[in-house]
């Protein structure tokens, strides 16, 4: 299946069929999210994923639409930094150091760049930054988990204070933005069967 077969056969699965999904599979999958760009290379973000059944049952409550949550092989909580603080920034070109062994020091212009950059923003700038980088991260998810023949349904909509309690969110400094359900569609989701709905070419596109 090449990637057109795969995104014209995804959709957002309302029911899935509560198979678990290879460990391997998985693994790719959130491989694709790690690998996925992000801005200053900050990664201003962590990921969860709820894979305990005793975990996904105490998340049922927070959903508005719990049907994919109790049904699903894993669920993937995407959480966005509110703040950039100076330890994250310096925690990171120390990781760079290491892995391209580099000296720390000839780092140093990038690492001022970034602080310069960073000091100049809000709090809310920083965030909006932060949630963009996220759905960076979803699309990637969203794309391996349909290259992988894994079915997805990305979710918005959670009781945030809730869904944070439950996961020990540290609700100052960071924010679930969205969720990302993933596993096998079930027989029962008619959703399955209906024709894809997109804009045609000439109200999408247009070429200059």
């Amino acid at each position: 299946m090449n990637y057109l077969e795969a995104l014209s056969r995804r959709y957002s699965v309302k029911k899935f069929n509560n198979q678990i999904i290879p460990q391997e599979t998985l693994h790719n999958i959130l491989e694709s999210g790690k690998l996925s760009a992000s801005s200053l290379g900050l990664q201003p973000y962590k990921i969860i994923v709820v894979e305990s059944e005793e975990m996904k049952q105490k998340l049922i409550p927070a959903f508005y639409n719990p049907s994919q949550i109790s049904t699903c092989s894993h669920l993937v909580v995407i959480i966005s930094k509110k703040i950039i603080e100076e330890n994250y920034i310096h925690g990171y070109f120390n990781h760079i150091s290491a892995v391209r062994e580099t000296p720390l020091e000839t780092l140093d212009p990038f690492k001022n760049s970034i602080n310069q950059h960073i000091n100049q923003k809000t709090q809310d700038e920083i965030f909006n930054w932060a949630e963009k980088q996220s759905y960076i991260v979803l699309a990637n998810l969203m794309y391996a988990a349909a290259i992988e023949n894994i079915d997805s349904c990305p979710m918005e909509g959670f009781r945030q204070d809730l869904i944070e309690e439950i996961l020990n969110v540290h609700s100052e400094t960071e924010k679930v933005t969205v969720t990302l359900a993933l596993g096998y569609r079930s027989e029962e989701d008619h959703f399955q069967h209906m024709k894809k709905v997109r804009k045609p070419n000439e109200k999408l596109f247009k070429f200059i």
